[in-house]
């Protein structure tokens, strides 16, 4: 979630790196690293999608709005980093994708968005 005076640039990189590397819990020196891979691979992004999301949390008086941004890692910066959930993730992990993924509420539409930008298989 973007904090209160945050730039979404840097809500994605903080939620990536508490969510995804369980950067709390490791050490400084691969901190560093992680910071310097991830502000090389979010120098640029497509943004996919901004706007109100279909999510079972929404009701008549609040709802869920998302920004979602494709960073594409070509140059392999994170082809040797071991995911690991932190903060409260529950599960993370590096996985093909196909149109028959069950995700929560309308992350198929994003991937699915991302595959068509990358020619990828759907």
């Amino acid at each position: 979630m973007c904090d209160p005076g945050e730039k979404i640039t840097q809500t994605l990189k903080r939620e990536f790196m508490e969510e995804a590397l369980d950067s709390q819990n490791v050490n400084e020196k691969d901190r560093k690293e992680y910071v310097s891979k991830l502000n090389e691979l979010f120098k640029s992004g497509d943004e996919i999608y901004r706007g109100y999301v279909d999510d079972p949390r929404n009701t008549d008086n609040a709802w869920m709005e998302t920004i979602a941004v494709n960073f594409h890692d070509q140059n392999d910066l994170f082809r040797n980093v071991k995911l690991s959930a932190g903060d409260d993730a529950g599960k993370v992990c590096w996985m093909d994708i196909n149109s028959g993924l069950k995700l929560y509420a309308s992350h198929s539409e994003f991937i699915h968005q991302v595959a068509l930008i990358h020619n990828a298989d759907w």
